[in-house]
């Protein structure tokens, strides 16, 4: 399974939604809630290439974006491809 991890805010529904498709899924990530704390917040910055917006999601440690990008990736049947990729390789 890949590795996939999500930076959050606890009451943004971006990132509630963004769960909610991975739990649906049974895709299985690590959260990093970064509310109010401003080093976890630049941690996230600096691995998302200077994005401040939360959600971001990362699969395999590349960037995939925010909620939008997650949906589009399921809505174009990239994200199941994108999840399993690393299980072909096995």
């Amino acid at each position: 399974m890949a590795k996939v991890e999500i930076y959050t805010w606890q009451y943004c529904p971006f990132c509630i939604r963004a769960k909610f498709l991975l739990n649906q899924k049974k895709i299985r990530f690590q959260e990093y809630p970064i509310d109010g704390d401003d080093l976890a917040r630049k941690v996230m910055s600096d691995k998302a290439a200077g994005r401040t917006t939360v959600p971001q999601i990362f699969i395999n440690d590349k960037s995939i974006g925010g909620c939008d990008e997650l949906f589009a990736l399921e809505e174009n049947n990239q994200l199941d491809a994108l999840i399993n990729e690393n299980q072909d390789n096995s």
